[in-house]
């Protein structure tokens, strides 16, 4: 047995070593009797014994049967998990053996319920698997010691749900950081064939998962340690929902960035390309509180720079058609959208497959220049549309790309300064013509107009192009024309600098997507409006703009899907309930006449059993009837003069 020693322990927690040492001269101390203690360990000053004390208490750990300890474990996790996630890079701990400390806890939790569910330790998965992660984020050569360590079991269990939605999210979290590097990606592809099925899975359901067990659930009914672990035990309904809904959405994008992982390296495409999956793929966006990752589309963009996943996603027009609408969006990640249209039509295999879906989007995008880091994007697009130039006849967008690009601009190459500006001038006037039209509501021939300037206009007067694709934007609109107004407005965003921040064509953009029920796709250009209209320094926000903000945040919530889905399994359940309902009562009432004429004794006479044998009468003659008697009663009844 151990000898019991004396030593002198604070009560507040510590960040960091440092930080425990200084506090040696704090009053409130009480003595510590423990045979091994963390918190007694990272006060000792001698860095030696320090080091041997906290690697004693990792091996101890999780071997410990004390009750009296459990309480401790919680705080000590606690603990470990703030020193990872603000001290990710330190080398101290993952050294002295935290790993094997942490999977080893979470095989105990695994295996052993009773223990888990004793006092607070039914937090020690959540913490032991963060804490992995945290560490395993930033440095190989800490997921190296994890992998050695043993920590790909454990995680796999937690990855499987065997607690709950809460540690599948640090699991996968913790997962995915050990597949991103180079030298611990064989041991997670050891088990790939499971690792990918189980994250396919959990990506599609673990919003419906996430809202049908805290979300939609009542405060009182929800899950105790899942709303102390969202906010640290100080938080509100309100906030316990937002924590949900950004851990769902973390969950969501986290199961993708370990899918991205096996793409990139080709492995498992035959179960990462099913149809089914992909079309559910473009609708993984995170929602609005994700801002770091491109969730869907990312892992599509890998799966278009292989052979196999380009042959599969071009079979699919919907998932070609959702990557359009991104390219023509206000979405942080519309590069990755041109990206994989361009790596599908570079492909001689799916070039023609997706070569009329794809052009129609991607031929308005034709004058961009730069977007974010990446310029000369509109050249790029405009050289692999006329790939092959000799089979653009029978496209009516590629022929557009072609006389715009090539032919006009060869044209308009020799235009002299002079002749620029008196281009200029005539397309002012024509402008202004059309506006005139605009005003006394004669739309259609504004529009006329309007594509009139824009062919005399010449290619180098951008602002001036922007202006009228901008206006023409507008005529659509008034006419129902959506899909126009969306191309013309996406027109006017490409030629506007820098790009996308033209707020006219934005929230005319963002009305044609209204009007095609595209939620998504009018928000984010709404809200991205609202950001250059503050940007103008207007302080006031535009009440259109705040009620298309207001229509759309339902529709693009990240549990919109799951609650729609619960309502109609109620619905369901209702009629379904009622029906059988009518059913029992239509038996009960066959029962009872059954039972009233031929369950009796034989011989025995009933009302029931005698029929009736009075002939049928219709209403319409029995209420004819009553009326003739009627009036023959007052006939009678008047007196004869």
């Amino acid at each position: 047995m151990k000898k019991k020693r004396v030593v002198l322990v604070t009560k507040t927690p510590y960040n960091t070593s440092e930080d425990m040492m200084s506090e040696e001269s704090h009053q409130d101390q009480e003595v510590c009797l423990k045979p091994w203690c963390f918190f007694c360990s990272m006060r000792e000053p001698d860095a030696s014994l320090r080091r041997v004390g906290i690697s004693n208490y990792f091996k101890e750990m999780p071997l410990c049967e004390d009750k009296e300890d459990y309480d401790q474990y919680v705080l000590v996790l606690s603990e470990l998990w703030h020193i990872a996630m603000t001290q990710s890079n330190d080398p101290e701990f993952p050294s002295l053996g935290i790993f094997k400390c942490m999977a080893n806890l979470i095989n105990k939790a695994i295996n052993d319920k009773t223990w888990l569910l004793t006092n607070q330790n039914i937090y020690i998965p959540y913490y032991a698997a963060h804490i992995i992660g945290s560490y395993t984020m930033n440095k190989e050569e800490f997921a190296q010691i994890a992998v050695q360590s043993g920590v790909i079991p454990p995680l796999l269990e937690l990855l499987r749900g065997k607690i709950s939605w809460v540690e599948q999210r640090v699991a996968v979290r913790a997962l995915g950081h050990l597949a991103s590097y180079e030298s611990t990606f064989d041991s997670v592809s050891e088990y790939e064939q499971e690792v990918v099925k189980v994250t396919l899975n959990l990506a599609c359901t673990c919003l419906e998962v996430v809202y049908s067990e805290f979300v939609g659930v009542k405060k009182k009914k929800r899950v105790e340690y899942h709303r102390n672990l969202l906010t640290r035990g100080v938080g509100d309904l309100e906030m316990e929902n937002r924590k949900a809904e950004e851990w769902g959405s973390q969950l969501q994008c986290w199961c993708i960035h370990l899918l991205n992982c096996f793409a990139f390296k080709e492995r498992c495409l035959n179960l990462i390309c099913q149809k089914e999956f992909l079309k559910e793929l473009c609708h993984m966006w995170g929602g609005l509180v994700n801002h770091t990752s491109p969730g869907g589309v990312g892992l599509l963009r890998i799966l278009c720079y292989s052979k196999f996943g380009r042959k599969i996603i071009a079979e699919i027009p919907k998932v070609i058609i959702n990557l359009g609408n991104i390219l023509r969006s206000s979405d942080d990640w519309q590069y990755m959208g041109i990206d994989c249209l361009l790596l599908l039509l570079k492909d001689s295999d799916t070039r023609f497959k997706v070569i009329d879906i794809a052009a129609s989007y991607l031929v308005d995008l034709v004058e961009l220049k730069t977007l974010g880091d990446k310029s000369n994007v509109g050249e790029t697009i405009t050289k692999v549309l006329l790939l092959e130039e000799h089979k653009l006849h029978n496209n009516r967008d590629l022929q557009q790309v072609l006389n715009l690009k090539v032919y006009r601009r060869k044209k308009e190459k020799a235009l002299w300064e002079e002749k620029l500006e008196e281009r200029r001038v005539l397309v002012g006037l024509i402008k202004q013509e059309a506006n005139d039209k605009l005003r006394l509501g004669k739309v259609e021939e504004a529009l006329v107009k309007y594509n009139e300037a824009l062919e005399v206009c010449p290619l180098k007067l951008r602002k001036e192009r922007m202006v009228l694709y901008s206006n023409k934007a507008q005529c659509n609109l008034v006419l129902k024309n959506p899909e126009s107004a969306i191309s013309d407005s996406t027109r006017a965003l490409c030629l506007s600098n820098p790009a996308n921040t033209h707020r006219k064509s934005l929230w005319r953009r963002s009305q044609a997507y209204d009007m095609k029920g595209m939620a998504r796709e009018s928000l984010l250009d709404c809200i991205v409006f609202m950001k250059k209209q503050h940007q103008q320094r207007s302080l006031k926000i535009p009440y259109h703009a705040a009620r298309m903000i207001c229509k759309h945040m339902d529709a693009t919530w990240l549990f919109a899907a799951a609650r729609s889905s619960r309502l109609i399994r109620v619905m369901k359940k209702k009629k379904n309930h009622h029906s059988n309902h009518e059913n029992e009562a239509n038996n009960c009432e066959v029962n009872f006449h059954d039972r009233n004429s031929g369950g009796l004794m034989p011989g025995l006479s009933t009302i029931n059993g005698e029929p009736f044998a009075a002939k049928e009468v219709s209403r319409r003659k029995v209420q004819r009837t009553r009326r003739r008697i009627k009036k023959a009663n007052i006939a009678a009844a008047q007196p004869i003069m």
